[in-house]
C-alpha cells in the first residue's frame, strides 16, 4: 500500500512539473496561443507552416531542463486565430514580437523551421538586438522556382489520406481552418515582397546564427542556406546529407546529434 501511494506520489509530482501551461494573448488583430515549459532564460521555438507548436513536443522535455520555453500557434494555425486569412512572414514576425512585449522578455534564444525560421529572419531584421541566438532550420531568404511550383500545387483536394489526419490533428478547426491555410499557401507563390532578402540586408543581422538545411530539401536548395552563411556575419552552416525539408527524429543518431550541437551552440561555446 505504502509503494502504491508513493507511486501516486511521485506520478502527481511529475505532472505538476511536466504539465504544459496554455494561454492566449491577443495582439495585432488575431489571438495567438502559447505554451510555457520550465525555467530559465526564454527559448522560442517556432514551427513550420501548416504545422502547429505540437511539432517540438519531443524535443520540450530536453529543452526545458535549461530554458523557459515558449512555444506559439503562428496566426491562423492549431488554436491560434487569423481573421484576416491572410499570412505573411513579416505579419508573423510582428505577432511574436507583440507576445514577447506582452511577456516582458527582451532578449531571448530562439529556433525556428521553415517559415518558423523565415519569422526569425525577419525579427532578427527587425531588431538586431533581441535575438540573443537563434537556429534557422529548413528556411530560405526568398522563394525559388522549385518551391513555387510546390505552393501552387497544394489543395485540400489533392491532399493524401495521411498528410490530411496529420492536419486534422494540428488544427482544431477543421476543414476551413486547413482549406484557409492552403489558400495562404498558394498565394505565397505570387509574393515577392515578404520574403525578399538580399545579402545587404542579411548582413545587418547580429545574432549569432546557425544554419541547419537538408541537402535534399525540395522546397530550397542547398545554394540559399550557403548563401545566408555568407552573408550573415556571425552564422554557422551545417548541411545534412540525405535529408529533406523536415527535422531530425528524436531517438535517432542524427535526433541526438541536433540536440547535442544545438546545446553547444546556444552555451556559446563556438565564439571561442
Amino acid at each position: 500500500m505504502k509503494n502504491l501511494i508513493f507511486t501516486l506520489f511521485t506520478l502527481l509530482v511529475y505532472v505538476q512539473i511536466h504539465a504544459q501551461e496554455g494561454h492566449y494573448v491577443n495582439v495585432n488583430g488575431v489571438r495567438l496561443y502559447y505554451e510555457t515549459h520550465g525555467s530559465g532564460e526564454p527559448l522560442v521555438l517556432l514551427h513550420g507552416f501548416t504545422m502547429s507548436h505540437n511539432m517540438w513536443e519531443p524535443f520540450v522535455e530536453d529543452f526545458s531542463k535549461t530554458y523557459k520555453v515558449i512555444l506559439v500557434d503562428l496566426r491562423g494555425h492549431g488554436n491560434s486565430t487569423n481573421p484576416s486569412n491572410e499570412f505573411t512572414h513579416r505579419d508573423s514576425a510582428k505577432d511574436i514580437y507583440g507576445l514577447l512585449d506582452s511577456l516582458n522578455i527582451d532578449k531571448f534564444y530562439a529556433m525556428g523551421f521553415s517559415s518558423g525560421g523565415m519569422t526569425l529572419t525577419h525579427m532578427a531584421t527587425m531588431d538586431t538586438t533581441r535575438i540573443k541566438a537563434m537556429v534557422i532550420i529548413g528556411s530560405t531568404s526568398f522563394f525559388p522556382d522549385s518551391c513555387r511550383e510546390i505552393q501552387l500545387s497544394v489543395s485540400y483536394e489533392n491532399t493524401g489520406e495521411e498528410r490530411m489526419n496529420y492536419l486534422k490533428k494540428q488544427h482544431p478547426g477543421g476543414e476551413k481552418q486547413i482549406r484557409s491555410l492552403l489558400i495562404q499557401f498558394n498565394n505565397m507563390a505570387n509574393s515577392y515582397d515578404d520574403m525578399n532578402f538580399t545579402n545587404p540586408y542579411l548582413s545587418t543581422i547580429k545574432s549569432p546564427t546557425l544554419i541547419i538545411h537538408g541537402d535534399r530539401d525540395a522546397f530550397f536548395p542547398v545554394d540559399i542556406p550557403v548563401n545566408s552563411y555568407k552573408s550573415i556575419p556571425n552564422s554557422y552552416l551545417w548541411i545534412v546529407p540525405n535529408f529533406r525539408h523536415s527535422t531530425p527524429k528524436k531517438g535517432t543518431i542524427l535526433g541526438s546529434l541536433f540536440m547535442e550541437t544545438i546545446t553547444m551552440f546556444f552555451d556559446g561555446n563556438w565564439n571561442e
